[in-house]
C-alpha cells in the first residue's frame, strides 16, 4: 500500500531571495488543479498581456496588497490580507501591481 503524502510546511516561511522574479511553487495537485503559493516583490504583469486562462482560478492574498485589472474595467480591484477573488476561465485578468515594501503572497487554487 502507497503511504500518503502529507507533505507540510508553513506558507511564510522558505520565502524566496531572490525579489527580481515572482515564485510560483506548487505545494499540492487536488483532483484536476492545483494548490499554488505565489510570491511577488513588485511585479506586475507587462503591458498588453492578458492572462486567459483555460482554467478556473481562485486567489486569495495572505500577507502584502496588489491590484487587479479584468479586461474591460477601468476599476482595478484591490487586495489586501484576506482579500480573494475567484476567476473563471477565460476571465482575461492583469496584476497591475503588487507592492513592493514586502511580498505579496498569494494562494491560489486552480481548477
Amino acid at each position: 500500500m502507497d503511504e500518503p503524502d502529507l507533505r507540510r510546511g508553513n506558507i511564510f516561511a522558505a520565502l524566496p531571495s531572490n525579489r527580481n522574479a515572482e515564485h510560483i511553487e506548487t505545494l499540492a495537485n487536488i483532483g484536476h488543479g492545483e494548490l499554488q503559493r505565489i510570491v511577488s516583490f513588485g511585479q506586475c504583469t507587462a503591458d498588453g498581456f492578458w492572462y486567459d486562462q483555460d482554467h478556473d482560478e481562485w486567489v486569495v492574498v495572505l500577507r502584502g496588497r496588489a491590484k487587479l485589472q479584468i479586461e474591460g474595467s477601468r476599476e482595478l480591484i484591490a487586495l489586501g490580507p484576506g482579500d480573494y477573488i475567484n476567476l473563471p476561465a477565460h476571465t482575461r485578468h492583469r496584476v497591475a501591481w503588487t507592492t513592493p515594501e514586502e511580498p505579496t503572497i498569494w494562494l491560489a487554487v486552480t481548477h
